[in-house]
């Protein structure tokens, strides 16, 4: 049933989907989908607009609208359901292993953007992995999938200056014969301006090398 009411409305533009807002709403009604915090349901929010203090870019704000009715009842089942799906995956997350990895597949030092010599042996020939910082730490199978045989670079394009990073992938690219390029990052928004980095020194190095990118929620799943 919908009703005139109050619930909660999220501009898509200011939110960077750091997701401070997800744990502020005690009816689980905002989950960041593709890199953007998102109303589940609008059943699920009550309007009230405890997120709203949590939200560093003012990206939320409580409207008066048509909605659908507010239902608590549904929103204990949601809640009830999620917590059993957490629960399942803890338990396979706690599973004892029957391989584990016994030593690092990292084949080269340093590793670091910035750090990376333009002229380094290693570079010669290599398949890169351009690798974002916080996606280091969110994929579980890291070394097995993405480290064997390939040369790791990794910064955060947030933090780092856009143009360093530019200057010293042009040179690299320059320099050396790149076999192909793998990006693995963050949905969210910060992580693209790695894109937007390698599309411009590519075209400032004057080299054509496809790349293929990678994509992680912020819960660590590879979504393509």
């Amino acid at each position: 049933m919908r009703v005139f009411r109050q619930i909660i409305e999220i501009d898509e533009e200011k939110c960077t989907g750091c997701g401070l807002c997800v744990p502020a709403c005690e009816e689980g009604a905002i989950q960041i989908i593709d890199g953007k915090a998102k109303v589940v349901a609008e059943k699920y929010c009550d309007g009230l607009g405890a997120c709203l203090g949590h939200c560093p870019e003012g990206a939320i704000r409580v409207v008066e609208r048509e909605a659908e009715e507010f239902d608590p009842e549904a929103v204990e089942e949601y809640l009830k359901n999620r917590e059993n799906i957490s629960c399942v995956s803890c338990e396979e997350a706690n599973k004892p292993k029957t391989q584990r990895l016994e030593m690092s597949l990292l084949g080269q030092w340093p590793v670091q953007i910035k750090l990376v010599p333009p002229h380094a042996a290693f570079l010669q020939n290599a398949d890169l992995l351009i690798l974002a910082d916080c996606a280091a730490v969110a994929y579980p199978n890291l070394h097995e999938d993405f480290l064997k045989d390939r040369v790791v670079m990794m910064g955060c394009p947030k933090f780092d200056n856009k143009e360093e990073y530019v200057e010293r992938f042009v040179e690299i690219f320059s320099t050396n014969d790149i076999n192909s390029i793998t990006v693995l990052m963050m949905e969210v928004p910060c992580c693209s301006g790695l894109r937007g980095i390698l599309e411009k020194s590519l075209f400032e190095a004057g080299k054509n090398i496809k790349v293929d990118y990678k994509i992680l929620s912020i819960n660590g799943t590879l979504k393509n």
